[in-house]
């Protein structure tokens, strides 16, 4: 059964406000009237995004048999909010943490596969929804499939704490065409927006 503590349900909303908070300061090249106006539309495109990835490595990990909970992390929040202030945007803003008896090497790169598969697939909706659309829907959608399809890949990189690492100690392979798809999808991105 998933249970929401109170205070994961806070760490969730706080986090997903300030990621769409300083992704839409920076794509309103720092301008604070259009980043307020910008900001509706980067809680559906990344706001959304990002509780999916989390709550995808906490509803994997449950799967499991594991206790599973989002924590917000302070300073990755500053950080989100220093580097959004230098035009960049590197959110950390927390974790799903994961406890219970011995986690297999096998269900950690599932767990940490969850999250990014679920931004591709994310990506893909925004970006079906983007080619048949207009006006305001098409500018969330294109955005939505901008962002979910970085942090897609972003989170791949087999850098020490990211999903990639755990998923490349897994399955190499299996790291190897999802990382790929996310590169792909984020490469074409790149020419949408």
């Amino acid at each position: 059964m998933v249970n929401f503590t109170t205070r994961e349900i806070r760490d969730i909303i706080i986090s997903m406000l300030v990621i769409a908070a300083v992704f839409s300061y920076v794509f309103s090249n720092k301008q604070v009237n259009i980043a307020i106006s910008l900001l509706p539309a980067s809680i559906i495109g990344v706001g959304v995004g990002f509780v999916f990835h989390e709550i995808a490595h906490k509803f994997m990990a449950i799967k499991y048999g594991f206790w599973a909970e989002y924590k917000l992390w302070v300073g990755g929040i500053l950080l989100a909010l220093i580097t959004a202030y230098f035009g960049f945007v590197f959110a950390a803003p927390g974790a799903v943490y994961i406890h219970g008896a011995y986690i297999s090497r096998e269900e950690n790169g599932k767990i940490a596969l969850a999250g990014p598969a679920t931004n591709i697939l994310l990506a893909l909706s925004f970006m079906f929804i983007a080619s048949f659309s207009t006006g305001i829907l098409s500018g969330i959608a294109t955005l939505g499939y901008a962002v979910n399809s970085f942090i897609a890949f972003f989170n791949l990189l087999p850098f020490s704490v990211l999903d990639g690492a755990k998923v490349i100690r897994w399955n190499p392979i299996i790291w190897l065409l999802a990382i790929l798809i996310a590169l792909a999808i984020t490469f074409k991105s790149i020419f949408t927006l």
